[in-house]
């Protein structure tokens, strides 16, 4: 009787929090099918309509430039940070000797613990010196602050559970220690380099303070697009919803295609 009763609480506990999870994003897709006059109605009949996904990419909206801006900073971002972040944790882990490094491994992840609008007004500043407001350049240069020590810590997990008998193995023979990096160490930390990868995507997609008070017209990026359909006429929820249904795809569309090699990226590093 207790296991039964068990087994139905749990599925209730599941399903209760599977909603109040999947409501709002439910919600926002119907919303981005709805006329103006529907948005406004809590009715489930309505009449789809496609017309607010073609209204958010002409005037005055131009959501296209902002969907290129988000994907140019995510990409950029995401190819320099997660090379750099490999061999940075590579090094962490490996060279143990290395005077100072859990100092400096603790510096690196101090950063994660800084309220990003503590940081905000320095790099609106440096910027601003620098003639960089309102560029795409400014955006990754923050992205790459922001992700980078949080990519090194998660790599440095897969790392550290790689043993080093085949590192080893392959010095003795005369592989360089880059070439130890590239053909054993990148191909058996693939998925955890692969995770890191989404994680840094979405984190610089998702981004929405420092692209709020750094851009203005010319680097405005999706989250930021948002505010835009705020209007005299109040908010705009249908023209909204289209837009956030296209912040939203594109990372599950990703998350379905890679979505074993996230699940065995989440559980790999955590054994070693």
């Amino acid at each position: 009787m207790n296991k039964t009763l068990a087994w139905w609480l749990e599925r209730a506990t599941l399903v209760f929090v599977s909603t109040i999870v999947l409501f709002p994003i439910g919600w926002m897709f119907l919303t981005a099918f709805k006329t103006p006059l529907d948005a406004y109605s809590v009715s489930l009949n309505f009449t789809p309509t496609l017309e607010n996904f073609f209204t958010v990419f002409s005037d005055p909206w131009n959501l296209g430039s902002m969907v290129l801006n988000s994907v140019i900073v995510a990409g950029v971002t995401v190819l320099i940070a997660v090379p750099c972040a490999s061999l940075a944790a590579y090094a962490f882990s490996r060279f143990k000797r290395m005077r100072g490094r859990k100092f400096l491994f603790f510096l690196v992840l101090s950063t994660q613990f800084i309220p990003a609008i503590v940081i905000v007004l320095p790099f609106f500043l440096m910027f601003r010196t620098l003639g960089l407001l309102d560029t795409r350049i400014a955006l990754i240069i923050v992205n790459l602050a922001i992700v980078t020590p949080f990519v090194i810590w998660m790599i440095k997990g897969f790392i550290d559970a790689i043993p080093l008998d085949s590192e080893e193995a392959a010095m003795i023979d005369g592989a360089s220690r880059l070439r130890v990096i590239k053909d054993i160490v990148a191909p058996m930390a693939a998925p955890g380099i692969l995770t890191s990868s989404i994680f840094c995507f979405i984190l610089t997609w998702n981004e929405f303070l420092f692209s709020l008070i750094l851009t203005r017209r010319d680097a405005v990026t999706l989250p930021v697009g948002l505010v835009s359909f705020r209007t005299e006429r109040g908010d705009l929820w249908e023209l909204m919803s289209a837009a956030g249904v296209m912040i939203t795809v594109p990372i599950f569309i990703m998350a379905l295609l890679i979505q074993k090699h996230f699940t065995r990226g989440m559980t790999a590093g955590a054994v070693k």
